[in-house]
């Protein structure tokens, strides 16, 4: 995980009555996420990443809310991945794996739902609906 986030504060905003979603327009999984939250009684803060840059605070918090690794969030099966690194194991310091969250948001794996301070990293659209529900 991110080595510095015990000195990092905290740049995503957290609130009980709004969702944020973090995804690509661009995507299938992100449309269809994007979608059923819209449902909800909530608020909705939407941040396209295929338009909207993330900064590598940004990034780095997610990651570490999520308990994931910044690799993690990076499909590295996707050709504009595979395309620049090669489909062999890639190991990258974690500033390399912010130059491409930044650079290519078509490569990002899962659509990132925020509700308050629970945050989901989510595999399947449908699944958010059991996050959500008020």
């Amino acid at each position: 995980m991110y080595n510095k986030m015990n000195t990092i504060m905290g740049t995503i905003a957290k609130d009980d009555q709004q969702l944020t979603i973090y995804f690509n327009s661009e995507s299938t999984i992100g449309k269809q996420t994007h979608a059923y939250i819209t449902a909800s009684s909530k608020e909705i803060r939407a941040i396209d990443i295929s338009k909207e840059n993330l900064t590598g605070t940004q990034w780095a918090e997610l990651a570490d809310k999520l308990g994931v690794d910044l690799s993690d969030l990076i499909n590295t099966e996707h050709p504009k991945f595979t395309d620049t690194y090669g489909e062999e194991d890639v190991k990258l310091e974690e500033h390399d794996w912010i130059k491409i969250l930044q650079g290519e948001p078509a490569v990002i794996t899962w659509p990132i739902v925020i509700n308050g301070n629970q945050f989901l990293l989510i595999k399947n659209p449908s699944d958010v609906v059991k996050h959500i529900n008020d």
